[in-house]
C-alpha cells in the first residue's frame, strides 16, 4: 500500500513507472469507450471513495473514469452529509470506517494537516485530489502530456510558468527536482513562493529562476502553464491582485516570443489568459484535461501495488 499525497515524498523513479504505465494504457484504448474495461480487470472489486471539500470537475469525472476501467467503482461522499462536519466525529474514527468499506481514499480538501491526520489513521492508500499546497495528480498529469506532446523526456525542455505561486506551481516545482527539468517563474515579486518552499528549491540545487518580467520568464520556453490569478478560496484582496498581475496576462503578444511553445493550464480559466491564446494551436488544454483520466488509473495501480 502506498499513499499518494506530495511529488516530493514519491521516489522518482516510481512517478516515471507510472508515466511509463500510463502511455502504455492510453495506446492500447484507443479504440475503446469510456466505460468499456481494461484488459485484465486490474482493480475489479475495488471500491474508491471520494469526498470534495471543495469545488471539482475534472478531478472528479477523471478519477470516475479511471477506477470503472479498470474495473473498480467508486462512490463520491458529500462532506455535509458526514458526521465528520456535522456531527463531530473524528477524522481517525472517520478514517476507520472508511478503511473498512472502502479500498482507497481520494480527497480534495481545505485543509493540508487533515490529509496528513487521515495518512495516520487509514489502512487504505489516500490520494490528494487538491490540497492547499499541492495539486501532485494535475502535475504528474501535466509532465506526461508535454511528454507526449513535444515527444522528448521533460528533463530535454525549458517550462515556464507565469502566474500566482499557489498549489500547483508548487506540484511544478516538485516535479522540476524530481524529473530534473529547468523551470522559469514569472510573477510579481512579492507572490514569489512562501519561506518553505523556497528553502526546498535551495536545499535540492534546483534549476528554478525567478522573474518580474514575464518577458523574461518566457525566452527560450518550450511549455507554459498558467493559473487562475484568484484561486478556490483565495482569502485577498481581489482587485488588488488583479491589478499586481494586470502585466502578466498571457497574450498573443508574449506567445509570439515562444512560438514552438505550447500553452498548457490546469483550468478553470480567468482573465490571466487571452481568448485567443487559449483557443489557439499552440493551447492543448484540452488534450491536458483528458490525460488526466490514464494518468491516475496509473496512479491507482501505484497505491494498490499493482502497477505493471
Amino acid at each position: 500500500m502506498k499513499h499518494f499525497i506530495n511529488l516530493e515524498d514519491i521516489p522518482a523513479k516510481d512517478l516515471r513507472r507510472i508515466l511509463i504505465d500510463a502511455k502504455k494504457r492510453k495506446i492500447v484504448r484507443k479504440k475503446l469507450n469510456n466505460l468499456d474495461p481494461d484488459k485484465g480487470t486490474p482493480l475489479k472489486g475495488k471500491l474508491l471513495i471520494q469526498m470534495f471539500e471543495k469545488s471539482s470537475l475534472r478531478t472528479r469525472l477523471s478519477f470516475f473514469l479511471a477506477i470503472s476501467q479498470l474495473s473498480g467503482r467508486t462512490l463520491t461522499l458529500r462532506p455535509d452529509e458526514l458526521h465528520l462536519s456535522k456531527g463531530g466525529e473524528s477524522i481517525e474514527d472517520t478514517a476507520k470506517i472508511l478503511s473498512n468499506f472502502g479500498d482507497a481514499f481520494m480527497l480534495r480538501t481545505d485543509n493540508d494537516e487533515k490529509l496528513e491526520e487521515f495518512k495516520k489513521h487509514l489502512t487504505i492508500p489516500i490520494i490528494n485530489g487538491l490540497s492547499p499546497s499541492s495539486h501532485p495528480t494535475q502535475i504528474l498529469s501535466d509532465v506526461f502530456t508535454v511528454e507526449e506532446i513535444k515527444k522528448k523526456p521533460i528533463s530535454k525542455l525549458n517550462i515556464t510558468w507565469i502566474g500566482d505561486s499557489n498549489n500547483v506551481l508548487n506540484s511544478l516545482i516538485a516535479a522540476s527536482i524530481k524529473f530534473s527539468f529547468k523551470l522559469k517563474v514569472g510573477c510579481p515579486k512579492k507572490y514569489q513562493p512562501n519561506k518553505s518552499m523556497m528553502n526546498y528549491i535551495k536545499k535540492n540545487k534546483n534549476k528554478i529562476t525567478f522573474y518580474n518580467d514575464p518577458k523574461k520568464a518566457v525566452e527560450g520556453a518550450d511549455v507554459i502553464f498558467s493559473d487562475k490569478v484568484i484561486s478556490m478560496n483565495d482569502k485577498v484582496n481581489k482587485k488588488r491582485k488583479l491589478r499586481d498581475f494586470k502585466n502578466f496576462k498571457i497574450s498573443k503578444n508574449l506567445m509570439k516570443k515562444c512560438p514552438r511553445a505550447i500553452f498548457l493550464h490546469c483550468l478553470p480559466r480567468g482573465s490571466e489568459v487571452d481568448e485567443n491564446v487559449f483557443k489557439s494551436k499552440q493551447s492543448k488544454v484540452w488534450q491536458q484535461a483528458l490525460n488526466r483520466v490514464h494518468v491516475q488509473k496509473s496512479i491507482l495501480l501505484y497505491c494498490f501495488g499493482k502497477l505493471r
